[in-house]
């Protein structure tokens, strides 16, 4: 499940509805401390959790995201300060070439983000900002993720050493700091999953017009736009991005919204998808599980449960960012 960290405006909404901490932390089936560094933009949230929090405090999900046009100043600057302390704290401590590395070496070992944090004790959360270097790793911890990548630790430094004595590194942590600087910028319109509108780069077609009962019409024949490839997608040829023409969803995301999708990524229970009635007809869906592990689409206004069998996997592709 795709996971994010932003700036917010989650408290002033809770408030502005009366609604306490408390009860906020019982809809989301977490403590009240998580809430708190929720609020404050200090921990992350995966795609469940944000429609969930826009549903409890009824409002547009693009309302809860903090940008210089209609969020108050102070929480503009405490959030640029927040970032800007970090990042300092990053580059005099090598979190950067640290993460790089293992990324690198976690790619030629042709394992998993979930694969290594798994095995390694950790979220799945913890161990994408190591390797994002936004985070540092006790003696422990490394001696986890090498056990995991099937490496001893001084094995696993010395790689490290040696991929960056070769400039092997470079390209990584710039494609990290450019995703970094998409998640930690409150500048015009932020995206609930890390690409703004004015990003320079490799554009991505976009498909699909309004159908019958909510769905989208799908012709890869007929793309409508080019818009930029979120960093996510580098290199994911498959991918495409979908127009939000549906109102299954609502008033959760406006319908000029784009979802970006990668159909090789595996989805899991709490992810939003795509999944295919036939070659055009396309329903969006919010991926749940029943009583017996069985995977299921539901939709929303009306609810709508969408039967999704083994064999229909293919069907099913996975939004990986949203472009509100």
């Amino acid at each position: 499940m795709e996971e994010i960290i932003f700036p917010n405006q989650i408290r002033m909404f809770r408030r502005l509805r009366g609604r306490s901490m408390q009860e906020l932390a019982d809809h989301l089936s977490v403590s009240l401390s998580a809430i708190s560094k929720i609020e404050k933009g200090y921990r992350r949230v995966d795609q469940e959790q944000l429609v969930r929090v826009a549903e409890f405090l009824d409002c547009p999900l693009q309302e809860l995201f903090v940008n210089e046009q209609n969020s108050q100043q102070e929480v503009v600057q405490s959030w640029r300060r927040e970032q800007e302390r970090r990042n300092k704290i990053n580059e005099k401590s090598g979190l950067k070439t640290l993460g790089a590395g293992l990324r690198q070496i976690r790619n030629e070992k042709n394992l998993t983000l979930i694969e290594v944090a798994e095995s390694a004790d950790m979220t799945l959360s913890v161990y994408h900002r190591i390797e994002m270097g936004q985070r540092e790793v006790s003696d422990k911890e490394f001696k986890n993720i090498a056990k995991a990548m099937n490496t001893s630790v001084d094995e696993l430094k010395e790689n490290i050493k040696n991929l960056e004595e070769k400039g092997m590194l470079e390209e990584i942590i710039q494609r990290n700091d450019a995703k970094y600087k998409l998640l930690s910028t409150p500048r015009g319109a932020i995206s609930a999953f890390g690409t703004t509108a004015n990003q320079d780069g490799v554009k991505i077609s976009v498909y699909g017009v309004a159908g019958k009962d909510g769905d989208i019409i799908i012709d890869f024949e007929q793309e409508t736009k080019k818009v930029q490839r979120p960093p996510q997608l580098y290199n994911k040829k498959d991918a495409y991005a979908v127009n939000l023409c549906s109102r299954r969803l609502g008033s959760l995301l406006p319908t000029r919204s784009i979802l970006f999708i990668d159909p090789q990524d595996v989805v899991s229970v709490g992810d939003i998808a795509i999944y295919y009635a036939n070659e055009e007809e396309a329903k969006i869906v919010s991926i749940r599980e029943d009583e017996n592990g069985q995977l299921y689409g539901l939709r929303w206004n009306p609810d709508e449960r969408i039967e999704i069998g083994n064999d229909d996997l293919n069907k099913v592709h996975k939004v990986v960012a949203i472009y509100l």
